[in-house]
């Protein structure tokens, strides 16, 4: 037999396989903490006379309390300047975010206790395919923590950063960013050490000894479902109830501090997306490397067989009959995505020093589309430097395991660099698509002039069509992928796709971080050119942020691919032929499960905003706010208020659209049998791919079509409180769960569903056919239990009033009356 196929030292270890991602996750963590350290945590929150006036204000409080129980209106006027002081702006997101956090966890620990119950049971393994359940799961959740924790940190700091006549631009994206590579290193740095733990611990060669690292991503890719929903509902309850009554209804500015909804809206900037995506990048992060691994051995027959110039099924069985590869040759496979990861990170670490504006000693460009070229531009040049040492770190990689002679050591780096392009192609598609300074969302902006129907019209247009360039960067890297290395290299491109995801992470992630330094400006009523400086970034994160988006759905569809051949083999299923009537049945079902998902999470913002519109009404009519009513004082809005409101829809709401993603593979499984569960699967990646793409770029490009009118590119006249920002008002007010709710957990869907699908299909599922006798039952038992449960719960909820304005339902001749905008009415 030959065994050339691998030229090195045969004598590859455990420790081997780990040591540069070992390294690479031990500099990320250091890193991490000297990034939180020197660019946020030690940047001073606000100046020094800010803070000497805050406490006068509040010692004033005190030592006037009997003055003030006699004269309410000097006693309200004090509780407005205290709260719409910078620090206890800051105080009071940062308290929101945390509490929140801590209930969803809560939700989270029963959900998760559940489920190891029932992997564990399943597997009959419950030392390592349930404890790497429990451990991917914590990960997760911890990654969502930190990015949460530190971006409430940098918010403040960015803020005050921005106000700098020089160079408060460059400073506020710096401290900006450096809080998103906080977040980037933090997501790869936990993902790599957790995969190093348990794979050091428990190691394997083959797919049925790898199969714990299943429990891990399935883990992660629940707790990652279940923070973005929740998230996602949470902060776009708030920004559409805040957007919809303050800027449509009563013309006041975004972030104005007499708006209730504000200090919600800005929590929700930390807790959906930052903390919701945090723990879905995790999770698609070592999503892409399990799939590898899982599939390293049947790579290694295939490509020891193409080595030695085979021909036939070159499936592992059937390599047996010709040459069977070595452990050596399967460990190199498996070693591969973890060093491409692992230089990926080392080369990230660098790459977030590389984002830095020149404007730190020369004048700020006043053009507001000039700007946004040259900050895109910056962020650009560090993706691509990042991209290209990474790319370089990975053929030494592969070099070194397979030779650098070997033809097969190209082919691999091939689906690398591959995945890396595709990444970046579908980044500058998004980038194209939702940036304001190009064609796509300025033509939305433009039918501002036509009213609300021809933004949404022109928005729903360039979504769907800007799912075109995408879906041919997947079509062409799959294809080229399994030509060069069959579907392991489907699965080393999505990670060398994610191999950047330090510093891609980082771009998306300072986003939150500038809207919320900018609400911060306003509510605080700091200088003008603060905010302008906070409203370049914040337009800069929107597009960003979907390029961010993009990278995650095009890794998700890569990885799910990798993952459902896994699944085929573990389940020892020959094809998936949708000729058969049980797996077209579940294709179809596949296909639609994706809309029923969004449908869910899309109708759980809008019954969440109903009430935060309903609660904004009337506080602004009963303390009278906005000074509309004479004779009556001008009182103090109730923050805390809204802020319950979204932390029990979010809570809730996400239930039942985060339990359907588990409860649906598990019911076609049982009742249809494994094989109509892959063409579910297939269904829903290929319907969730498109989806997902569409509503994230639509999302993006209405929400920075609005800015485009906010900063004037519409026109002199045509810019803040005019028919024209309404209408585009309006578009965002779609767009925001379109982008930051329902799109960006679809990617997780699919993934999820694979996970679980892999975790169960070889003890389940392996050998069943349709309504199996033993199985069927079981099926329909989850699906009834299911069906009950999500009743009863629907049920309850609308008993609590979710989705109600009181007064609205009381009279609603009234407050037609009261309030003219048709928008904010039918909301």
């Amino acid at each position: 037999m030959r065994d050339d196929f691998v030229q090195y030292d045969k004598s590859i270890k455990t420790m081997t396989v780990l040591l540069i991602p070992l390294i690479a996750g031990l500099v990320s963590i250091v890193n991490l903490i000297f990034l939180a350290y020197q660019r946020v945590l030690k940047q001073p929150r606000c100046d020094d006379n800010e803070a000497i006036k805050l406490k006068k204000l509040k010692d004033d409080m005190n030592e006037q309390a009997e003055y003030m129980k006699h004269n309410p209106a000097k006693y309200t006027e004090k509780q407005r300047e205290i709260a719409n002081h910078i620090l206890s702006i800051y105080g009071s997101i940062k308290e929101g975010a945390t509490s929140f956090l801590i209930t969803e966890y809560k939700f989270m620990t029963v959900f998760v206790a559940i489920m190891f119950v029932i992997v564990g049971g399943a597997t009959k393994d419950w030392e390592r395919t349930g404890i790497s359940f429990i451990i991917g799961a914590f990960l997760s959740a911890m990654c969502g923590w930190i990015g949460m924790k530190i971006a409430v940190e940098a918010n403040v700091r960015t803020a005050h950063a921005a106000s700098d006549p020089v160079t408060g631009l460059n400073d506020a994206l710096s401290v900006a960013f450096a809080s998103g590579a906080v977040m980037g290193l933090g997501v790869t740095g936990a993902g790599i050490l957790g995969l190093v733990v348990i794979y050091g611990i428990w190691s394997g060669v083959t797919q049925d000894e790898t199969r714990y690292l299943a429990g891990f991503g399935f883990g992660a890719s629940s707790i990652a479902l279940f923070a973005r929903v929740g998230g996602g509902i949470y902060t776009k309850a708030a920004d559409v109830g805040a957007d919809l009554i303050g800027k449509v209804e009563n013309d006041i500015p975004e972030d104005d501090p007499r708006n209730p909804a504000t200090i919600a809206d800005n929590v929700g900037d930390n807790v959906g997306d930052v903390a919701g995506m945090g723990a879905d990048l995790f999770e698609s992060f070592v999503g892409s490397i399990i799939a590898a691994i899982q599939l390293a051995p049947e790579a290694a027959a295939q490509l020891l067989n193409q080595e030695n110039n085979l021909t036939g099924d070159f499936s592992l069985t059937a390599a047996q009959d010709y040459l069977v590869p070595q452990e050596q040759q399967i460990l190199a496979l498996i070693a591969i995505p973890f060093w491409i990861a692992g230089f990926g990170m080392i080369f990230a670490n660098i790459g977030v020093y590389f984002v830095r504006t020149s404007f730190s000693c020369k004048p700020v460009p006043e053009d507001s589309e000039q700007m946004q070229h040259l900050l895109l531009g910056v962020i650009f040049n560090a993706i691509i430097a990042t991209a290209a040492l990474a790319s370089v770190g990975a053929y030494i990689a592969i070099g070194i395991f397979l030779g650098f002679s070997t033809p097969v050591t190209g082919k691999i780096w091939g689906c690398m660099f591959i995945g890396l392009v595709c990444g970046i192609l579908i980044g500058q598609w998004t980038e194209y698509i939702t940036s304001f300074s190009y064609k796509p969302t300025q033509t939305i902006a433009k039918k501002s002039k036509f009213g609300e129907a021809g933004v949404i019209i022109q928005g729903l247009g360039i979504g769907m069509l800007s799912t075109f360039v995408p879906t041919v960067c997947i079509f062409v890297t799959i294809l080229a992928c399994v030509e060069l290395a069959s579907t392991y290299g489907v699965a080393i491109a999505a990670v060398g796709m994610l191999s950047t995801l330090g510093v891609t992470l980082a771009t998306d992630a300072f986003g939150p971080v500038a809207d919320n330094a900018g609400g911060i400006a306003e509510m605080a009523m700091l200088p003008e050119r603060t905010r302008k400086n906070t409203d370049a970034l914040d337009a800069l994160g929107n597009t960003t942020a979907a390029t961010g988006k993009g990278f995650a759905i095009g890794s998700a569809v890569l990885t799910a691919l990798a993952l459902l051949t896994a699944y085929k083999q573990d389940a020892m299923i020959d094809n998936i032929d949708v000729i058969q009537p049980e797996v077209l049945c579940g294709a179809i079902f596949g296909a639609c499960l994706p809309y029923i998902f969004a449908a869910m999470t899309m109708m759980a913002v809008g019954r969440a905003a109903t009430m935060m519109i309903g609660e904004v009404r009337t506080q602004f009519r009963e303390k009278n706010l906005l000074g509309k009513q004479d004779n009556v004082p001008i009182g103090t809005p109730d923050y805390n208020a809204c802020v319950q409101i979204s932390t029990k829809a979010s809570l809730f709401e996400m239930i039942i659209p985060g339990v359907l993603a588990i409860v649906a593979p598990l019911t076609i499984g049982f009742i249809l049998g494994p094989k109509a569960l892959g063409g579910m699967l297939v269904g829903g990646i290929t319907s969730g791919f498109m989806l997902a793409v569409y509503m994230a770029n639509a999302g993006g490009a209405w929400d920075n079509a609005k800015k485009w009118v906010e900063a004037g590119g519409l026109g002199k006249g045509k810019g803040k409180n005019t028919k024209y920002h309404k209408a585009a008002v309006v578009g965002d007010t779609i767009g925001d769960p379109f982008k930051d709710t329902s799109g960006p957990a679809l990617n997780i869907l699919i993934k999820l569903m694979t996970m679980i699908s892999l975790v169960f299909g070889h003890n389940v599922f392996k050998g069943r056919q349709a309504y199996d006798p033993d199985m069927w039952w079981v099926g329909l038992l989850i699906f009834l239990i299911f069906s009950m449960g999500a009743v009863g719960l629907t049920v309850w909820m609308r008993g609590q009033g979710f989705g109600k304005i009181a007064d609205l339902d009381a009279d609603d001749n009234e407050v037609k009356e009261e309030y003219k905008s048709s928008v904010g009415h039918l909301v």
